[in-house]
This record gives C-alpha cells, sequence and structure tokens, in this order.
C-alpha cells in the first residue's frame, strides 16, 4: 500500500510538470514611451535684428509763386523715386495660446531703422535738387495664426503699422556755380500709420528660447508732407509733397517665453 501510494504521488508531479512546460511563456510588453512637445503658450519678449528697404516717391503737391523778374511761375510735376535701405534693430513683446497644433498669437513691436537713399530731382523747375529720405523708426501692432510641429512653428501676421520718416532736398552739382555742393535747402517729417503683414519660422532652441526668421510688408500709402525751407534760403518755396513709401524688412527674432515649454505625453 505504501509503495502504491509513492508512485502515485511521482506520477501526479510529473504530469504537474509537464503541463506547466507546455503552457506558452507570457509576452513581454513595454511600456509607452513618453513623447515631449513643445507647447507655445505664454507671455514672451525678444529681440531683433536686419535690415529693410523702402520704395519712396515724391510728387510736388502743385504750387506757383510770383516774382518781380519772372512773374508767376507754376511748380508742378512728379520728381523721380529711390530705394531707401539699410539697417534695422529692435526688440518684441507678445502672447500666444495653442489649440491641439494650431498657435495663435498678438504682438507688439517696436525698432530702431536707418533706411535712407535719394535721387536728383525730376521736376523742371528743380533741376539741381536732390530728394532724400530716412525711415528712423518702425513699430508693428499685429495678430498672429501658425502651425506647430513640436518644436517648429510656421506663422503668419498680420495688422498695422508705424513709421517715422525724414525727409530733405539738397543741392547737387548740376544746381550751378557759386553755391555749396549738399547744401540743405528744404526739411520735413512724417508719422503715417498703414498696414502690415508678415510671416515667419521659429525653432525653439532650448527651454524657454526660440529662435525665429521674420518677413514683414509694410504698406504705408501715400502721405502730404510740408518741406519748409531755410528762411535764409528761399522762404517762398515752401511746399507740399505727396510721398508714396512701402517697406519691406528682413529680419532674425530671438524670444524668450515665459512658462514652461515642454508637455509629456504618453
Amino acid at each position: 500500500m505504501k509503495t502504491y501510494f509513492v508512485a502515485a504521488s511521482m506520477l501526479a508531479l510529473g504530469t504537474a510538470s509537464a503541463s506547466a512546460a507546455d503552457l506558452a511563456a507570457r509576452p513581454y510588453t513595454k511600456a509607452p514611451p513618453i513623447v515631449t512637445t513643445t507647447d507655445w503658450s505664454g507671455f514672451y519678449v525678444g529681440a531683433n535684428g536686419g535690415g529693410g528697404w523702402s520704395r519712396a516717391c515724391w510728387d510736388i503737391v502743385p504750387f506757383t509763386i510770383t516774382n518781380p523778374a519772372l512773374g508767376v511761375v507754376n511748380f508742378t510735376g512728379p520728381e523721380g523715386c529711390h530705394t531707401a535701405s539699410g539697417a534695422t534693430a529692435g526688440g518684441q513683446i507678445g502672447y500666444r495660446w495653442q489649440q491641439a497644433a494650431w498657435v495663435f498669437g498678438v504682438e507688439a513691436q517696436g525698432n530702431w531703422a536707418d533706411l535712407s537713399g535719394s535721387n536728383p530731382s525730376t521736376a523742371p523747375l528743380f533741376t539741381g535738387f536732390a530728394n532724400r529720405s530716412k525711415i528712423d523708426a518702425i513699430g508693428l501692432f499685429t495678430g498672429q495664426v501658425g502651425y506647430s510641429w513640436g518644436a517648429f512653428l510656421l506663422y503668419a501676421k498680420g495688422g498695422a503699422a508705424v513709421m517715422h520718416d525724414r525727409y530733405e532736398s539738397f543741392i547737387t552739382p548740376t544746381f550751378g556755380p557759386g553755391v555749396p555742393i549738399g547744401f540743405i535747402a528744404d526739411r520735413g517729417s512724417d508719422t503715417r500709420w498703414g498696414g502690415a503683414v508678415g510671416a515667419g519660422a521659429e525653432y525653439a532652441i532650448a527651454r524657454n528660447w526660440s529662435l525665429a526668421v521674420e518677413y514683414d510688408h509694410l504698406f504705408m500709402g501715400t502721405d502730404t508732407v510740408r518741406m519748409t525751407y531755410d528762411p535764409a534760403f528761399i522762404a517762398a518755396l515752401n511746399h507740399d509733397e505727396r510721398i508714396h513709401a512701402d517697406v519691406d524688412m528682413v529680419t532674425v527674432r530671438v524670444n524668450y517665453r515665459f512658462g514652461g515649454t515642454v508637455v509629456a505625453r504618453y
């Protein structure tokens, strides 16, 4: 009897071992990876620098003067165009909020500028004069909409623009002998408002820091500018000019964004 129970126990253990060996091994499942993506939401401040150019065209608002020797003289006609170009630098502040991959924002930007250029006047009675313009300040107030691929953002912008421009007419060698070359004959200045559109590409280079390249076109239209002669010269020639000037800018921008910029996703 004892021998029977020992044999039965050994048979049961062998059957259990064989059944366990026949079971398939449980598959190993890795934990889902953690994916990080940039969140563009939040306030930001930054600096920018680059270059710009403006196409400025002058046109005399018709006026007349009465001269004892010449009688009534009529002044009218276009004075030609020139490109005013140079450097620009400034700063920007804004706020963005992100919905899924879409990014929306508002921004204010202020820039110092040195966009200058000149051309000889083509008006018949202004032979010997040249016109010069210099844009020294630019401001933008824009809204943005963009699409994000993680750390990379493409965006478009549009809104209002303002600029300050200085204008001068000066004497050229064709004026005649006895007059100092470069003598400033008249001056004017203008602050004008217009519209702006632009586009940019921005990349998050580090936590909270991003680098962007942006292009903007400013539709500044035509404005009437009062040109005032030096009283020691010919004050009777004070007159108005219709001056058209649009602006193009290309800038590199560095932004610092406040708050967290990386979101963990599983």
